[in-house]
């Protein structure tokens, strides 16, 4: 079973790893992305998320199939938060449950390259003397042909 989600409140891990819990499965891992109040030597005090809605659920959708198509896993959850992310609170939350670890593990490092390579959600980061910069991932499939 596959849940995806964009939300606005804080994300609730808990709720997440219960989610993909299964009687069946040895190995439940967890990416959890935070935001760090530092980048390139300025000082990081929020960041800001803004994302096209329904692109990104079909993207995330598809980066759950090509999972399922590459490795045996049983639940897939990810959740990414929009909107105001303070530093030490979780922008994004993937959690992959599998019959052994080596299916979760390789899954999880695939999920959350491909969905910062390809879902349209953007991140400003905002400093303490209250300038700020939108940020592009390294890994975004469009960045190679800019």
């Amino acid at each position: 079973m596959d849940h995806m989600d964009i939300i606005e409140e804080k994300i609730d891990v808990d709720k997440i790893t219960k989610s993909v819990t299964s009687p069946s499965c040895g190995a439940i891992t967890i990416f959890i992305g935070t935001t760090r109040d530092n980048c390139d030597g300025k000082k990081v005090v929020r960041l800001e998320y803004e994302a096209y809605r329904p692109m990104a659920m079909k993207k995330m959708s598809e980066i759950c199939q090509q999972i399922r198509d590459k490795w045996k896993v049983e639940h897939i959850t990810m959740v990414h938060r929009i909107g105001l992310v303070p530093v030490t609170e979780a922008s994004i939350v993937i959690a992959i449950s599998s019959a052994h670890r080596r299916e979760s593990l390789e899954a999880i490092q695939y999920a959350i390259d491909t969905l910062k390579a390809t879902v349209p959600i953007w991140k400003k980061e905002i400093y303490e003397d209250d300038t700020c910069c939108w940020k592009e991932n390294r890994e975004c499939c469009w960045k190679a042909h800019t």
